[in-house]
This record gives C-alpha cells, structure tokens and sequence, in this order.
C-alpha cells in the first residue's frame, strides 16, 4: 500500500474542495448575507489539512487497485465531513450530525434533508447545498481527474474504476485522464444546457442554476419547502426530461457525438431503462388519473415521478405518498432498479438487474440441460464469469445492508414503511421514501444514531459497496510457495 500517495491525493482533493467553496462565498457576498465567514473559517481550516497531507509529495506516484478504492472511500468520507462545516458554523444546521447528513446527502446526491425549513437557508449554503449534488454526481475523484493526473502506473484508472457506478468500468480513450474531461465536458455542457432551458421559463437564475445541479447530480435537494410543484409546467417538463437525460450512460452520449448511432441503438441496457421508464409511466398515469384533472395532466405528475425515482433524483411535484398502493409499489420497483451504469443516478443500475436475470435464466438452463454450454451476453458481447460473479456478490451485500440497516433504525420506533423506504431510498440515493419519510416529510424524526446509519448507507450507495467493505477489511496475505 502507497500510504504516502494516498495522503497525497486526499491532500489534493481537499485543496480543490477549498477552492470549490469559493463559489458560496461570492454567492453570499452577492446577496449580503454575511455567511461568507464561515466559509473562510472552513476553507482555512482545510487548507491548513491539505497543507499537512501534501507537504512532502511522494516520489512515488504508483497506486494499485486496493488503493484506488480505499483513496475513493476516504476521499469521499473527508470530503462531506468538512462540506459539512459551512451548515454547521452558520449555526443554520446547529447539530453536527444533521450537518454531516445534509453534506453526505448532497455529496451522494441523494437528496434526502433533515430540514423542516428549507426556504430558511441563506443563498450561500442553498448553493452550496446544491453544488454539492453537481460535484459528487460524475465523481469528486473524477473530476480532479479531468483537471490533473493524481497518479501513475494506471493507477488513475484504478481512481475511476472505484468511483464509476455500474458492474463494469473501461476508458473511452487510451489515457484515462482524456477520458475523465470527456466524461466532465458532457457533463457541464448537459448542465449548461439545462441552465439555459430553465431561464426561457423564465424563472431567476439562482434557481436555474440550483436546480440544474441537482438534476445533474441526480440528487434532488430543492430551494423551495414544496420542491419543484409551485414551479410552472413548462419548468417541471424541462426537469423530468433532464433526469431521463442523466439517468442514460455517458459513454453514449460519447458514442452520439463519434456518430456512432447503431451502437447506441444496439445498447440493451438503454432500451430497457427506456422500457422500464415509459411502463412504469402509463401504469401510473391509469392508476392516479382520479387524482387530476385531466389525462395531460395525469401524465405529467406521472412521468416526473417515475422520471425523478428511477434515476435517484428524488424531486417531487406532488406527495405520492398520497397515492394508491399500486402506484406506491411501481416506484419503490423503479428505486431498485434504478439508471444506467455509467450515469449519475442511483439504484442497482439496469445493467446490473439484466445481468442477474441473465445469470439466474442460465442456471435454470443448466438444470434441465447439465450438459449444455450457455453463455450470458449483453449487446451481443460475451459477459465474462468475474463480472457475473461480482455482479452476483454486490446483490447479495445489498441484501445483507438493507435488512441490518432496516433492523438497526427500527430502534426508533417510526413505523415499518418509514424504516423500510427510509433504508431503501438512502441505500439507493433516492432521497424520498414514504410516510413519515416521504416527499412531504424528511429524516429529522430519526434519532442520531439511525442517523448515522442511513449516512452509511448513502455513502455504501454511492460508492457501490466494494470501496468501504475494502476499506475496513484487512489485506489479504499472500500465500507462500513451497
């Protein structure tokens, strides 16, 4: 293991979130609210760490895949625990655990909120609030990857390997630094993109800005107290076309501008994302048509919250947890499946459920037909047996941490489904559940130490498992030949 490197790295990642806090300060200077101090104090106090951890820079620069995953898991640990600090110094989120689930709930982009008041925020920790779902949505390893190389020896790609959601990570191009400002140039284009689709609704460009960040993000932290519902149609049509967006794997948006149209059309994970997604809406739409005035606007309630669950942004328009069981049950499916590998969004991923289906239909083959040789494809590409096999593995921890977690905060005493959805959407970085979690709700009737466990589970959900399991488990030794 590379200590030295690791250190250095971590070092580097907090020297870039410093200068990332930067943006908040001008924000409260715009608008005077005199926060920006607290933003100084904690960029000082993180140069001050930086300044520790990058004062003697390693000669050597080489990382392997565990240390890739433990710099991933520390990084993303340290980096929400000082994000933290602006929420609490503004004494707006005066309990340091509310402030740390805020900040990895951002940082996660899960979006799940302690607050009661959210419209009681300054603008500084709003964006800074926001900003956060932007900076953890494509990775905050990725995108200090897009700006400089961390390491050498491949291990860079090792970094993004750990980070990248999905059940198989590869580059777009030889060198995996090209490949992460690929990756960060579609990102911000999309985003800008969004920016501007919102202004033509003509609404102020804080908000523009601030809801673009989460729906990137996929993370869904709104800047009003009802979320996205008092905006018009126009703005809430913009939105739920943009989370469809992020929710696709970027390396087809690659692919899109190399021309390559067939491939994209030949991706099976994006055609059943897109199956799953239109389903789930007609469903809905026949089941809740009571609830409205019209089909189109049945429709449009129904497609922004299959749109917003499915790709784990968790905005809202209305509180679902009004609607019928069935409509319920179509979206607690939809947070489990979840997007596309590649993407910003949350859930097991539709590569990974195509996967298991596939993988489970092969071995019922196998026991009518012992002898038969079946091979489990995706695109037509043979899927090889390590990523069957780890495919396989991360749904069983998923299981394991659903049901510990669900038994762990059920201490509290809330209700069943509050602790079950509570669990499933922080796992799954969601961000709504239902009842006393659901979109009309928040995690403040929780006590601190199930808390603790739905960040947890957050940080296990964004960083799919395997990086904090390794992080706490020893190394294994290597076995002597004889």
């Amino acid at each position: 293991m590379n200590r030295r490197m690791i250190l250095y790295i971590l070092g580097t990642l907090l020297l870039s979130e410093a200068g990332l806090m930067l943006l908040p300060v001008g924000v409260d200077l715009y608008y005077g609210e005199g926060k920006f101090a607290s933003y100084l104090i904690t960029i000082a106090i993180i140069l001050v760490a930086s300044f520790i951890m990058t004062r003697f820079k390693p000669k050597n620069k080489t990382i392997h895949a565990r240390d890739g995953f433990i710099v991933v898991s520390l990084g993303w640990i340290i980096v929400s625990f000082f994000g933290a600090l602006p929420f609490f110094l503004t004494r707006e989120i005066p309990n340091f655990i509310d402030a740390l689930f805020e900040s990895v709930s951002g940082f996660t982009t899960t979006g799940a909120t302690i607050l009661n008041d959210v419209e009681a925020l300054c603008h500084a920790n709003l964006f800074w609030r926001s900003f956060t779902h932007w900076i953890g949505g494509m990775g905050v390893l990725v995108f200090i990857m897009a700006v400089l190389p961390l390491s050498g020896g491949g291990g860079d790609l090792y970094l993004m390997r750990a980070e990248s959601t999905g059940p198989d990570v590869g580059k777009f191009v030889p060198k995996s630094i090209s490949t992460a400002r690929i990756l960060y140039g579609i990102y911000l284009a999309l985003t800008l993109f969004e920016i501007i689709m919102l202004l033509i609704g003509d609404i102020p460009f804080f908000d523009s800005v601030t809801l673009s960040f989460g729906t990137a993000g996929t993370g869904g932290f709104g800047i009003k107290n009802d979320s996205i519902a008092s905006y018009s149609p126009y703005v809430q049509g913009v939105i739920t076309a943009f989370m469809a967006l992020f929710g696709i794997n970027f390396s087809l948006y690659f692919l899109l501008l190399c021309g390559k149209f067939k491939d994209i059309f030949k991706n099976e994970e994006l055609r059943t994302y897109i199956i799953i997604m239109l389903t789930a809406i007609v469903l809905i739409s026949f089941d809740v048509r009571e609830f409205f005035d019209s089909g189109l606007e049945t429709l449009r309630y129904a497609a922004f919250q299959v749109s917003s669950v499915m790709t784990s942004t968790g905005y809202s328009t209305t509180d679902f947890n009004q609607w019928p069981d069935f409509s319920k049950g179509i979206l607690i499916l939809v947070m489990c499946i979840g997007a596309c590998a590649g993407s910003t969004g949350g859930g097991l991923k539709v590569a990974r459920v195509l996967l298991l289906i596939k993988d489970a239909r092969r071995e019922l083959k196998r026991l009518i037909h012992p002898r038969s040789v079946n091979v489990v494809t995706l695109d037509g590409k043979r899927v090889k047996d390590e990523v069957l096999r780890s495919t396989n593995v991360y749904f069983y921890l998923y299981i394991f941490i659903l049901a510990a977690s669900m038994l762990l905060v059920s201490f509290d005493n809330v209700d069943l489904v509050s602790d079950f959805t509570g669990v499933l959407t922080t796992l799954n970085n969601i961000g709504p559940g239902l009842e006393a979690v659901g979109p009309a709700g928040n995690f403040s009737v929780y006590g601190w130490f199930s808390k603790c466990i739905f960040i947890i589970d957050m940080l296990f959900g964004r960083l799919e498992i395997f990086p904090l399991i390794l992080l706490f488990s020893k190394k294994p030794k290597a076995k002597k030949h004889i």
